[in-house]
């Protein structure tokens, strides 16, 4: 402030404060949990189909008792539920797993606020791990631990008791052997020349189908999981979560 000549105060230009940003907020995880968990169950209805498929297509195929179709346009059973199984796999394995990413986004951030010494990766590997080749069969699964980590309790003297990662650990490695098991069975299905060729690719669709289902089984109880710690940690925590 400052004066005129005749007295009368005058306004000057301050410098204003510096603005203090918001603090980041905890994001609820429960609507994307729930979403992801219904994809993740009909990925495994899905791995069911290819099972069954596979083991009546191989069988069929062993024993000579392949359907005749009857006509040329004709389609027999065996055909019809491979084309189904072959018609699901990609969009609801791309959906899925495209809510499942973001999902995780959503509980490392919230990791961010509720274990931080826990975390080591900023939020960009939370999406971006999953797609660097190689290193996704890695980075994933170590910001799934330490996510798992910065979610646990707190103990009665403000501490954080030790926590288990094995279901961490057994839906990874169910997972990654999943993916080895869809290798395998395309490698296999592209090679087949004759019956026992097929048969031996139908053995191999119903393995990784039993394993996907395992997977799926796996996931879901990760999801479920991780998304029940995060919301009783906040209850203990640093404030409640921002509106979705």
């Amino acid at each position: 402030m400052s004066f005129s000549a005749t007295g009368s105060p005058q306004p000057v230009d301050e410098p204003l404060p510096e603005s203090v940003p918001e603090p980041l907020a905890l994001r609820p995880p429960g609507g994307l949990a729930t979403a992801t968990t219904v994809l993740l169950a009909l990925s495994g209805l899905y791995a069911l189909l290819l099972t069954g498929t596979g083991l009546y297509l191989g069988s069929a195929l062993r024993n000579g008792s392949y359907p005749d179709a009857g006509t040329e346009d004709g389609g027999t059973l065996p055909d019809t539920l491979m084309a189904l199984a072959g018609l699901l796999e990609i969009p609801l394995l791309v959906v899925t797993a495209a809510l499942f990413i973001t999902w995780f986004h959503r509980v490392h951030h919230n990791a961010l606020l509720l274990g931080r010494d826990a975390v080591t990766k900023s939020a960009a590997w939370a999406i971006g791990g999953w797609f660097v080749p190689f290193a996704f069969l890695r980075i994933p699964y170590r910001m799934a631990k330490e996510i798992w980590a910065a979610s646990r309790l707190r103990g009665p003297d403000a501490a954080h008791p030790p926590v288990s990662t094995a279901p961490v650990t057994r839906w990874w490695l169910v997972w990654i052997t999943a993916l080895f098991a869809s290798r395998v069975f395309g490698i296999l299905y592209d090679r087949a020349d004759d019956a026992d060729g097929l048969a031996t690719a139908a053995t191999a669709a119903a393995v990784y189908g039993a394993v996907l289902l395992a997977a799926s089984v796996l996931a879901i109880r990760f999801v479920r999981g991780l998304t029940a710690m995060q919301i009783a940690k906040a209850a203990q925590g640093p404030g409640p979560y921002a509106s979705e």
